[in-house]
């Protein structure tokens, strides 16, 4: 065990944490950050990694909710739209504005007229700023716009934005940014029991270091379940439930190099079965996504199955005819699901994506649902009330929410208006820690304002690994608690779906240096390479 981890399980122990948080997902380190900055004492345990579920296989949009417009959902559009610029302007380096383009083709979803409207009522709603508000083009604009879209029955297109993510290192960021405001987070340490007073109410939990099997309790007067996925199995733990319960839908995404799938403008467009798909470009690839499909079993080992690809390149010849990619051509691709809240007769994709809050009899305070762009507000919501509840009981009085205007890790670059300047400023400096200038715009991009902590690793790189390969990972294991290598090559680089091949010319020598700055056995190091490989081929192989 790390001198660190050791330290995060013995701050946990101390004394009585206002707040306990059982899950590390985007719901969950929002609601630390938040509450954190409002003075109390907090607590976090994730049984896996951060962002090991939903919150890293998303479709790493931070949407405005232009399908809730579909809906008919109004609340629901203005409220996501003006956090999605809350979320951007906090942590520019991680949130990127993209046009998108929703073609329209006769008998499609959306026509001319509706496009149009629907796109200016979004605009207004989400309150999008003036140099981002939608505009129409002709037939002719929208194959010069994007010339893979089918022609057959095109009649135009809508322009609008969308803010493209990297779901996990929001998180991740989100994550470090409470552990700087004063919160304690530890990953791979799974809530096991409840601790209950005389009264039946629950203050605190019995927690497991996952990596040894060790337990120890951890003392708070508020828990809060925000384990996503598994918030149904958190609450078991009292006992079984009734009432309100998730139903988990799977959602399947593709990707392949920009050389099989030239994709050159991000477009959200119709399937033949009249659901909504998106065809993202992101650095050197294309992913297409999502499925939509109710989904039983254990998530954690969920596979792509072949109905999955088929689905989604039905999609891609349906509306890009000239694409001619197949599975062969699939480079990587990942599962995940959302957590909704069951409603009796609806199929995944008419299910809401709201939130909810509830409380157990013995105090289970339980956040499900919501969205990846809506987390800050969800949290809000929480910490309001347990505000509330504190003050009442305990007599601890919280601050207000700091959140709105609040940096996330990496985020104190100048504001988003200075982004493009402190990547170009940051590139110039990477030659002198021996990297390329390429090198440094990427890491720059990856990192913001933490990247001259990343640099500095580069100039003790060892020789087993390139320079940014190594520095990432040093950075990874001393500051954002990377154990397993999967963590590193999925969630804190995402090379495992975006740059499968960079996975496999260095597994090796990362499973080398981990092991030695980590002490693992052989043992250990033997179990984490097969944890590797056994990820590589999930990512990378037909089922």
């Amino acid at each position: 065990m790390t001198v660190q981890r050791q330290a995060t399980f013995e701050k946990l122990q101390q004394g009585v944490q206002d707040v306990l948080i059982i899950g590390g997902g985007i719901t969950g380190v929002g609601i630390a950050l938040d509450a954190a900055t409002r003075g109390l004492s907090v607590g976090l345990v994730e049984m896996q990694d951060f962002a090991a579920g939903t919150s890293s296989r998303s479709t790493k949009l931070v949407h405005g909710g232009l399908r809730y417009l579909k809906q008919f959902e109004i609340k629901e559009v203005a409220e996501l739209g003006k956090e999605r610029a809350i979320v951007y302007e906090n942590g520019p380096h991680v949130t990127t504005p993209v046009w998108m383009l929703l073609p329209f083709h006769k008998g499609g979803t959306f026509g001319k007229f509706s496009t149009s409207v629907g796109l200016r009522t979004y605009d207004y709603l989400a309150g999008v700023k003036k140099s981002e508000r939608r505009y129409m083009l002709s037939k002719d604009e929208t194959v010069q716009k994007e010339p893979l879209v089918k022609t057959d029955g095109l009649q135009g297109g809508g322009v609008y934005v969308e803010y493209r993510t990297d779901d996990a290192r929001l998180t991740i960021e989100v994550a470090k940014a409470a552990v700087a405001n004063g919160a304690v987070l530890s990953n791979y340490t799974k809530a096991v029991e409840f601790l209950y007073n005389k009264k039946k109410k629950i203050v605190g939990i019995v927690a497991e270091d996952v990596l040894t099997g060790n337990r120890f309790e951890i003392h708070a007067r508020k828990v809060i379940n925000a384990a996503g996925p598994w918030v149904d199995d958190v609450r078991a733990i009292e006992g079984k439930q009734k009432g309100k319960h998730l139903i988990l839908s799977k959602g399947v995404h593709i990707v392949f190099d920009e050389s099989k799938f030239p994709l050159k403008q991000a477009v959200y467009f119709d399937t033949p079965d009249k659901r909504m798909v998106f065809a993202i470009p992101r650095n050197g690839k294309t992913y297409v996504g999502t499925t939509d499909t109710f989904y039983k079993g254990d998530q954690r080992e969920m596979d792509i199955e072949q109905a999955d690809r088929d689905y989604i390149m039905n999609a891609i010849h349906y509306m890009f005819p000239s694409v001619n990619v197949t599975d062969a051509d699939i480079e990587s691709s990942w599962a995940g699901v959302r957590p909704l809240i069951h409603e009796d007769g609806k199929n995944p994709s008419e299910i809401s994506r709201h939130d909810e809050v509830w409380e157990s009899k013995a105090g289970l305070i339980t956040i499900a649902g919501g969205k990846l762009t809506g987390y800050r507000k969800m949290a809000e919501g929480v910490l309001n009330d347990v505000a509330e509840k504190l003050k009442a009981e305990h007599k601890i009085k919280a601050g207000n929410c700091m959140t709105k205007q609040l940096k996330i890790s990496g985020g104190d670059i100048g504001g988003s208006e200075n982004l493009e300047a402190f990547v170009q400023q940051q590139a110039k400096k990477a030659a002198a820690f021996g990297l390329t200038f390429e090198e440094g715009q990427y890491l720059a991009h990856h990192y913001g304002s933490n990247v001259t902590t990343v640099f500095n690793y580069a100039n003790v790189a060892q020789n087993v690994l390139p320079k940014m390969v190594y520095a990432q990972l040093m950075y990874g294991i001393e500051h954002e608690m990377v154990v397993h290598p999967v963590d590193f090559f999925v969630r804190r680089t995402g090379n495992m779906f975006f740059n499968i091949d960079s996975v496999k010319a260095h597994k090796e020598a990362v499973l080398n240096v981990m092991a030695m700055v980590l002490s693992w056995s052989d043992l250990q190091k033997a179990q984490y390479a097969m944890e590797l490989e056994k990820e590589i081929h999930r990512a990378t192989t037909a089922k």
